[in-house]
């Protein structure tokens, strides 16, 4: 028979885990809009290829806060697949975030200031959604649990 975390650890745990991701997203949000607002106020570049930088400006930010503040405690053996895996996991984020930025922009003609940010917002909301079940899943994997204390005791 196998031990098995009782439910309300493994609830606690990922309640944790949502607040952790929540807070670094919460930044990557601000640093995306931030970056979006500015290349719109600032430049001629127009609405979707100006989110695509922000959203890749976002990325890098978030990848130090998931990896050095999240997810601090997954495995940190194989980075190059992790960076791999993040990179394409969060391209398929940008895909989706600024796909729903171009079908309104593009498909609806809304693209006032606000309409964009509205528009923005909404697709890093979906987006957030596959991230955090890709990343969690793939890009930075739990550790199995230790069940020797001994080890346990060794390893801190």
């Amino acid at each position: 028979m196998t031990q098995h975390r009782p439910l309300r650890g493994r609830l606690d745990q990922l309640l944790r885990e949502v607040a952790k991701f929540g807070a670094v997203g919460g930044v990557g949000i601000l640093v995306n809009l931030g970056v979006f607002n500015l290349l719109r106020q600032t430049t001629e570049i127009p609405v979707v290829r100006a989110s695509i930088v922000a959203t890749a400006v976002a990325i890098c930010c978030n990848y130090i806060g998931f990896r050095y503040f999240t997810y601090r405690d997954r495995d940190k053996s194989g980075r190059t697949r992790e960076m791999s895996l993040f990179l394409l996991f969060s391209a398929a984020g940008l895909v989706i975030e600024n796909g729903v930025l171009f079908t309104a922009t593009y498909g609806f003609g809304w693209d006032s200031q606000l309409q964009s940010n509205i528009f923005k917002f909404l697709g890093i909301s979906i987006a957030t959604l596959f991230r955090f079940w890709s990343y969690r899943t793939w890009v930075f994997r739990a550790l199995p649990p230790i069940k020797d204390p001994e080890a346990l005791q060794r390893i801190t």
